[in-house]
């Protein structure tokens, strides 16, 4: 997606959701490179389940290469004639591609002014896609930071309501080893999301 704005100075743990939500995008838009791989192997997380799954992650970069999570992607998302995994918000909410969610999408991103990048021509409803823009509103990337109501409209919308279940599919999936906990950590996250959205809300 394409950025109209200078990154603004913004809290430390808005700071931490951005750079999460920007990893885990980075890591579904395209099999990871070598130096990701190695910049992966140094994370470290706590007891949580969202910082045991980063530990897990960091076990795994470890002991793999890229070529193979290379492989490992194309399994996943690409196949011969499609992937294990549809990761997209029309597949997820209504069982086809390019269906009403994406449309609804499109119609918000106009709003937030968020264009597609002239290089990209997945849907715009593409996980990696989706993490990517909240990123980007929480850092004020395409414009303003976005208030928290509007991350939590955008969130509830667009990722809320789908997301976990795809991270849960993607932590089981056949052709998951890296991945795996990468669906850990994207599940738990999004638990985390939801729960702090729902409590300011309140």
């Amino acid at each position: 997606m394409n950025a109209t704005a200078t990154v603004t100075n913004i809290a430390e743990e808005d700071q931490l959701r951005a750079d999460m939500y920007n990893f885990l995008g980075l890591l579904l838009a395209g099999p990871p490179d070598k130096d990701t791989l190695v910049k992966t192997t140094a994370l470290t997380g706590d007891t949580s389940p969202l910082g045991e799954a980063i530990n897990t992650m960091a076990r795994v970069a470890k002991a793999t290469n890229a070529p193979a999570v290379e492989s490992e992607f194309t399994a996943l998302f690409i196949g011969l004639g499609r992937g294990e995994l549809l990761p997209y918000t029309s597949y997820y909410l209504t069982g086809f591609l390019n269906e009403k969610p994406l449309a609804l999408l499109r119609k918000d991103l106009v709003g937030l002014h968020i264009k597609r990048a002239p290089n990209v021509y997945e849907p715009e409803d593409n996980i990696a896609s989706l993490l990517e823009m909240m990123g980007g509103l929480i850092t004020g990337r395409f414009g303003e930071i976005a208030t928290l109501h509007t991350q939590a409209a955008f969130f509830n919308k667009h990722i809320g309501s789908w997301a976990e279940h795809f991270f849960a599919d993607l932590e089981t999936a056949k052709s998951s080893v890296f991945y795996a906990p990468v669906g850990s950590a994207g599940k738990a996250f999004i638990e985390i999301e939801r729960e702090a959205f729902r409590l300011n809300a309140g």
